[in-house]
Parts: C-alpha cells; structure tokens; sequence
C-alpha cells in the first residue's frame, strides 16, 4: 500500500489503495496490435456486505468490470505520463457502503489516493451521479443530483460525470425515454459541474495536491539511456549478467528496445548501485577525464585501478607519485580509493592510468604542474651536462668529482 484514500457521500463509501509498481507489473492488451501495454489499472469490487446482503463472495461481473472501467477512464487524461513518471500504478477500490453511485465514489477514491501517493496528477477529479424525473413525454422533468438507490431504480435517467474542475473526463447516461428534451443535456452538465466543484473543494480541503515524493515503501525507480548496441553487454548470455546485477543490488531491472532502462527498489541505494554497473558496462572510457576508483591488483610494475565497474586500468610505477618510487606498496595498497587519469586507451582496450597528475585530496588534475616540473628536472640535468658533471659518452663523474676523461679507442682485433 502506496496510497490510499477514504471517500464517502451520503451512505456511499469507498476505500481506494494505490500501488506503485515497477515497469515489468505493467499490464499486456490481448487487441489486435500488437505491443499494447497499460500502465494504470483499476480494479472495483463490490461486495455484498456493502448493500445489507449475506451471498458468496465471487469474482467481478459485468457491473463491477464496467464501474471500475469508468472510474479509469475518468482518471486516465490526468495521470503523468510515463517517462516522467516511469511506474505502473494499480488502484484498488473497494465499496463499503453503497446508496448512491458508486463509481462516482470511486473516482473520488482513486483521486485521494493517488495524491496521497505521490502520483503527481494534473488536477483533481470528482464524480457525480445525476438523474432526471418526467413525465413519459418529456414534456414536464426535473433533474435530481446525486441519487440515491431509489431515485436510480424509479427514475427515468443515470447520468455520470466526472471531471476537474476545468472540464469533463468521463461520461455514462443510461437512459429510460425515447427522446430528450433540446436544451436538456446543458442543464445537467452545469448543474454536475455545480455539484462537481463542491465535492472537489471538499476533497483539496483534505489533501490540496500531491505528495512531493513517493511514500517510503514504495519502490524508487530511475530511467538511464544507454546505446542500443549495448544491451546485449548488459543482458548477457541467457540473462547471466542482468540476473548477477539483481542478485547482487537487490534492483529490478527492465530493458526497453530503444535503450531506456528501468532500474526500480526499495532503497535509493540499491538503485545507485545498479545504475553505477549498468553505467560500467556501458559507458565508454574517455581519455583525460578523472575517475575515482580502488585498487584491486599490486605487481612488480605498477597497480590495477578499477575506474568503473568491471573495467580497470594499469597505473604504471613511474605514473604513481612525483620522484622515484622503489615499490608499489610505498604508494598504494589492494583496496585504496585513489583517483586517477586516463592517459590513453590502446587498441586492445587497455587503459593506461595515472595518479601523479591527479590531485589525491581534492580530485584537481594538475598535470600543468607535474609537467613543468619534468621540464625543470630535464633543463637541470642539461645545465650539468653542459657544465661537465656528466660525461657526453653518458657516464657520471666519479666520487672525487674529476672526470675520467675520455676513454681510449681500442685497435682492431688480432685474430691470429
């Protein structure tokens, strides 16, 4: 239970509960195109307790189907639509008490219900039952609001309306005479506009719009765009690697064929996670951008650094620190959180990582700096190269400071 909404006018009550649901509780349409789905459902019931009645509790008939139909379509033109608010939404109502319309009540129900659960609806919508007693040429009539039982079984007409307070969503009108008068179906559409705008002031009196969120249990649902071509990258061989996902964060997980992908759980952090290895196996390296990422493998070389999920690069020895680095372990350890750069990416896709031109505290790359270091260490070892403290042949003075001088040129080889 996401939402829920108590509605009673009169001796009619209706408790109407919202559920919010993931992308794959939407519902199929057996119709003859193909792919149809629906993303809202109602569901009445009327139970025979609700009239004084003691029978079997059986399931829907056609009374039931068509009440819970009209109370749907009434509220079908306010709903969100889907990829602003990517859940499926199922209502319950169930009547209580019953003399008077009670699909009226319904959509009264649904409405309280839906803003409760943070269903973020254009406008409220409220229903009414009007009737109509006449003479049997029309000639003489009187329209009755909201009736009641009696009315609707001795009356000539059951006319329902339901709307915002800005226009009409759904109508039904059983009718009992041949014709009607010319002016007639004015009169009953101000007078259930009348009748409509009152009870809506009563229901925004009791919740004036909806909930800024979803309630906490409901599930928290984001949509990601990833390429096409990828999904095969997420899915995975008999749904090895989508299914290993779910186990492992918790989510659901539902793939649209142009891309959107449907990540949905209780807990927003379980939905960060699914999203982040999704993004991992789909989002492309691109060289120069800053990754935060742990260390996952020490060699003799260098470290293994895993940017994003399932991927990871090599930070070779000479690219983890400033100066020289003996071992590995001096700068880093199996586990660590570094941050690093994407120096490039080789046609076998391995990524060549940096951390030195990386900032570790605040993230700032400062590969500016670490490169005018370099330059300032190669123009010094120049300036001593120039000035005799290393030999041109390459070798560096002795201990005592003096040069060696240069070495002796051996003649050929005597090969007797």
């Amino acid at each position: 239970v996401h939402g829920a909404g108590l509605f009673q006018r009169g001796e009619t009550q209706v408790l109407s509960v919202a559920t919010l649901g993931a992308l794959r509780d939407r519902a199929r349409l057996d119709r003859i195109a193909p792919g149809e789905w629906q993303y809202y459902m109602h569901h009445y019931n009327f139970p025979p307790f609700s009239v004084g009645e003691a029978r079997f509790m059986r399931g829907p008939g056609r009374r039931e189907i068509g009440h819970g139909m009209l109370a749907q379509r009434a509220i079908e033109p306010v709903l969100p639509d889907f990829k602003e608010f990517p859940y499926t939404i199922r209502i319950v109502s169930d009547v209580l008490s019953s003399n008077g319309s009670t699909s009226q009540g319904a959509v009264c129900g649904s409405t309280l219900a839906l803003m409760d659960a943070g269903v973020p609806i254009k406008a409220p919508v409220a229903g009414i039952a009007m009737g109509l007693m006449s003479t049997p040429d029309a000639s003489q009539y009187k329209i009755l609001t909201d009736i009641a039982g009696i009315e609707d079984a001795f009356g000539d007409m059951d006319f329902k309306v339901a709307g915002t307070a800005d226009g009409v969503t759904a109508v039904q009108l059983d009718i009992k005479l041949k014709s009607l008068p010319a002016d007639f179906l004015d009169q009953v559409f101000d007078q259930a506009r009348t009748a409509r705008l009152k009870i809506l002031e009563v229901m925004t009196a009791a919740i004036a719009e909806p909930r800024a969120e979803v309630g906490t249990y409901a599930p928290k649902i984001s949509i990601v765009k990833i390429d096409p071509d990828k999904i095969g990258a997420v899915i995975g061989p008999g749904g090895k690697v989508i299914n290993a996902i779910i186990e492992r964060t918790g989510a659901s997980i539902d793939i649209e064929e142009d891309g959107s992908v449907f990540v949905g759980g209780i807990e927003a952090e379980s939905v960060r996670r699914a999203i982040a290895e999704i993004e991992g196996l789909t989002k492309e390296i691109e060289v120069g951008t800053i990754y935060q990422g742990r260390v996952v493998r020490l060699m003799a070389f260098g470290a293994f650094v895993e940017i994003l999920p399932g991927k990871d690069g090599l930070v070779h020895i000479s690219e983890l620190a400033e100066g020289r680095v003996k071992t590995v372990n001096e700068v880093c350890n199996e586990g660590d959180t570094v941050k690093v750069k994407v120096l490039g990416v080789d046609d076998r896709g391995k990524i060549k990582l940096s951390m030195r031109v990386v900032n570790q505290e605040t993230g700032e790359d400062i590969s500016a700096q670490v490169a005018e270091k370099d330059a300032a260490r190669r123009a010094e070892r120049e300036a001593r190269r120039a000035e005799g403290g290393e030999s041109a042949e390459g070798g560096e003075g002795n201990e005592g400071g003096e040069s060696r001088g240069p070495r002796r040129r051996r003649g050929p080889r005597n090969e007797d």
